[in-house]
């Protein structure tokens, strides 16, 4: 079932580009991946736990531990459950291309080919290449379909991301080296048995959590790597601002509960710069991304840089959630994964159906949109809600608990300090949304919005997957969290 879920868009994608079918197969393709997800759920036993729906190939190179594949644990499954969400979004709320729509649809596909290879990558070097595959797409998309600076945006997210690549794949072959050879392997599910065993001295473990945490870092925007992600958001078309922001940035964020958790634990406490840990390091990093881009974010006048912007300073939560070492705060923190995916997608879908109307998203030529387009209004209004952590919805859950997490008994004082200044993060998002909120869809109609019509038939469906996701994970969180559980658990031993 898995390879038959990779295997699909892939197909379709390779169909789109030697000019077979429409639009609509995207859409099938999309929907299939849907389907198939929420059956995999169906059939996922929790009580047994661990990986399954396993497939693997024997060794691709004689000598070398190096197969294809795949197979998916609770926390696979919450993951793949974002992308199939997000990716039935993406495509449906696509705008109409003039030319080459065939390649544009086929890239996107590739997007959520690539995460959902990511996700489901049984052997790290396959793990590594399928998000590899899904930036190719990215880069393409930004460039030759984007809007405003387009080509700048291209540029500079090829360069940080290219570059945030190959530090982490130096990062993932020190980790390797770092294991006694007996015990090296690239198979995801034994390398969790060898990290429960700690074999790595944690004197060792310190250079390859920095570059681990760099390379991942860039590729989530953690601050001070963060500048590439609000241009690239706001040029990007609709489902590729959708697909990176919302799932494809979450593949570093689970590489760090995948990988440096349970491997590098101590590295956390270790000295790096001065009397400076590790620890330390990230937690000055994750303020950046809370308190200064939350207070870039205030100033913005476009409502793609407002909501570019705001997607880095979550990011910031995730990573207290990580920082904290604990079930609590891991928890919270993997929850937020699933909860900013949606939530992110979501504004950046009517962000892109606005843009469509009207061609510029500056507050000063939007107004009044409430009135024409009532249900774009509601769902950005349920998305606005979320994301400021609003009680109802999963982001409310996960960051209550990332909170709990940063005051867990054994916090250092630092961690607890940080955790505090976090707090404001909320109050500064709730300006921000909120003064966004009013700008676009209160006031008086513009001459311009007068004019607009509202989404209708299936994009309506589609979009509102997004809020009845993250409602639903906002009244039963428990849900997901014991799929969550047990992969967590696994990874604090």
């Amino acid at each position: 079932m898995l390879t038959t879920l990779l295997l699909v868009p892939i197909v379709v994608a390779a169909a789109l580009f030697m000019g077979m079918g429409c639009r609509r197969w995207a859409k099938y393709s999309a929907l299939f991946q849907l389907v198939l997800t929420l059956l995999l759920w169906l059939g996922y036993n929790q009580d047994k736990g661990g990986y399954q729906f396993v497939s693997s190939s024997g060794p691709l190179f004689p000598g070398l531990d190096l197969s294809y594949s795949v197979g998916v644990d609770g926390f696979s499954m919450v993951m793949l459950l974002l992308t199939a969400l997000v990716t039935v979004a993406a495509v449906w709320m696509s705008p109409v291309i003039e030319s080459r729509s065939n390649l544009f649809d086929g890239s996107v596909l590739l997007i959520s080919a690539g995460a959902t290879g990511a996700f489901v990558a049984k052997d790290l070097f396959f793990f590594y290449a399928f998000h590899e595959l899904a930036l190719i797409p990215t880069f393409l998309l930004i460039g030759f379909w984007g809007s405003g600076e387009r080509q700048k945006a291209a540029w500079k997210i090829t360069i940080y991301l290219g570059l945030g690549s190959i530090i982490l794949l130096i990062g993932l072959a020190d980790l390797l080296l770092s294991i006694p050879e007996a015990h090296r392997t690239f198979d995801l599910q034994k390398l969790q048995e060898v990290a429960a065993s700690h074999l790595i001295p944690a004197v060792a473990q310190v250079r390859p959590w920095i570059l681990l945490t760099v390379g991942f870092g860039i590729l989530i925007s953690l601050f001070p790597f963060h500048s590439w992600a609000a241009p690239a958001y706001a040029s990007a078309p609709t489902p590729v601002a959708m697909l990176h922001s919302g799932v494809l940035k979450k593949f570093g964020l689970y590489g760090m509960v995948r990988l440096v958790v349970p491997f590098l634990p101590q590295a956390f406490t270790q000295p790096v710069l001065g009397t400076w840990t590790a620890q330390d390091l990230l937690l000055a990093a994750l303020l950046g991304n809370i308190l200064y881009v939350g207070l870039v974010t205030i100033a913005q006048k476009k409502l793609d840089y407002v909501i570019g912007n705001s997607s880095v300073m979550h990011m910031g939560y995730i990573f207290l959630g990580i920082a904290s070492l604990n079930i609590v705060g891991l928890s919270g923190a993997c929850l937020l994964m699933f909860a900013h995916g949606l939530s992110a997608a979501a504004l950046f879908a009517i962000c892109g159906a606005l843009r469509e109307r009207e061609g510029s998203l500056s507050f000063e030529r939007l107004g009044g949109a409430a009135k024409t387009i009532p249900f774009l209004g509601i769902c950005f209004a349920m998305a606005t809600f979320a994301s400021i952590g609003l009680p109802g919805f999963a982001n409310f859950a996960s960051e209550t608990m990332v909170f709990f997490g940063g005051f867990n008994p054994g916090a250092s004082t630092f961690m607890k300090t940080t955790t505090i200044l976090s707090l404001w993060g909320v109050v500064i998002s709730a300006v921000y949304m909120l003064r966004a909120y009013k700008a676009v869809f209160l006031g008086a109609p513009t001459n311009a919005s007068l004019k607009w019509t509202d989404l209708e038939g299936t994009a309506k469906f589609a979009l509102a997957l997004l809020p009845i996701a993250l409602l639903f994970g906002g009244f039963f969180p428990r849900y997901f969290l014991s799929y969550l559980k047990p992969t967590l658990e696994a990874a604090l031993r």
